[in-house]
């Protein structure tokens, strides 16, 4: 590390990470000032999971709330001739990848002596928040669409949360959380500077995956964008200690019906702009309105990556095609195969390159997605 560590918020402000919050002052979302990284022999190789990076963390968690998160395999699949590896992130206990920040974020959380918490998800934050709060003993309310997946749902409400559906669309929820965050401490996965520290580990593992060395380039879908954030964040730690030469390319995938950043960084804007979007299969990343959005914006520029929007209609085809290599990606993942192939035919990906893709969540957990992929097409025109 580098310095004292302490959250920061756009304007610049200051604040102790010994202090619970969630945004600043300003109303903007907080981050941890730079930290100094790793290298190979600060990783603790006897510990079993992402905590093995500990290291990396800007404070000392003395008691981790872990359900052994983290260490998902590295699985070659060629798409094309691109000789591309794919990390399947529903090897995590509530099988996405949101396993990684919550994590960290309620660890934290249960140290500063948080006893209950507020989360909004369209499913997987949701569940992921709902188990590690009860490993913690921490009192858990889930808010999340009307229209989030049943599958998610029950599994938030059978790890002990209260949860509460939310008519109207994904932004509506948010709302309601940031208005009920008067009261219970707001641990949400998009504004808690916290789980960003927690999914900076992946680029880390990652790291270690590929005899610590980094990928050429990393593809990732997003809806708020913690996954860019976080790759941004732990590459660029490994940069700063050495340990790698080159950031990799962060590849960015939406789909179209609801692709805010990808319009913003097609447009050259620093932020996204209001806009009429469309419902999407691909619910894990239907944010109209990321909280992050001018900094994921500038990741992707500083890395020299790109974003692509992937059209509904090639949704379905991508996860049958994942399913039928063995991979039973929810549609929210299954995203990047498609954007891969947009990535390959404008020359931000190369035959030869080290690339790795992230598939985000289980098929399991969006069983009623894949359904309505697999209905006749009269009864999927709401996602066509």
């Amino acid at each position: 590390m580098t310095g004292d560590p302490a959250l920061v918020d756009r304007g610049g402000r200051h604040y102790p990470l010994a202090e619970p919050r969630w945004r600043g002052d300003d109303g903007s979302p907080l981050a941890v000032t730079a930290l100094g990284g790793l290298t190979r022999d600060d990783l603790d190789t006897t510990v079993r999971s992402q905590w093995r990076y500990a290291a990396a963390l800007p404070v000392s968690i003395r008691h981790p709330v872990t359900l052994g998160e983290g260490m998902t395999p590295l699985l070659p699949l060629p798409v094309d001739g691109l000789e591309l590896m794919v990390k399947p992130e529903w090897y995590n206990p509530t099988a996405s990848f949101k396993d990684r920040g919550t994590t960290v974020m309620i660890s934290l959380l249960a140290q500063q002596g948080v006893g209950a918490v507020l989360e909004d998800s369209s499913g997987n934050g949701g569940s992921s928040v709902a188990a590690y709060a009860a490993a913690a003993g921490i009192r858990a309310t889930i808010l999340a669409p009307e229209a989030t997946s049943p599958a998610k749902i029950q599994q938030s409400r059978f790890h002990g949360a209260a949860v509460e559906l939310v008519p109207g669309p994904r932004q509506a929820t948010a709302d309601e959380a940031v208005r009920r965050s008067a009261t219970t401490f707001y641990a949400s996965h998009n504004w808690h500077p916290f789980f960003l520290q927690g999914t900076k580990l992946l680029a880390y593992e990652i790291w270690e995956d590929l005899g610590f060395a980094a990928p050429d380039a990393v593809v990732l879908p997003a809806g708020a964008g913690s996954l860019v954030l976080g790759c941004h964040l732990g590459f660029g730690e490994l940069l700063a200690a050495g340990a790698i030469r080159t950031r990799p390319r962060l590849l960015v995938a939406q789909p179209r019906n609801c692709s805010p950043l990808v319009a913003a960084f097609a447009a050259g804007a620093a932020e996204v702009c209001p806009g009429q979007w469309s419902a999407t299969v691909a619910e894990g990343t239907a944010i109209a309105r990321p909280v992050r959005d001018r900094e994921v914006l500038h990741a992707v520029r500083a890395c020299g990556g790109d974003m692509a929007a992937v059209a509904e209609t090639d949704i379905g085809p991508a996860t049958a095609e994942l399913a039928h290599r063995g991979l039973y990606a929810e549609p929210t993942s299954a995203i990047v195969l498609p954007a891969i192939r947009e990535f390959v035919r404008r020359g931000a990906l190369r035959p030869g390159e080290r690339v790795v893709a992230v598939l985000t969540g289980s098929a399991l957990k969006a069983t009623d997605a894949v359904a309505r992929l697999l209905a006749p097409p009269d009864r999927t025109a709401p996602y066509g």
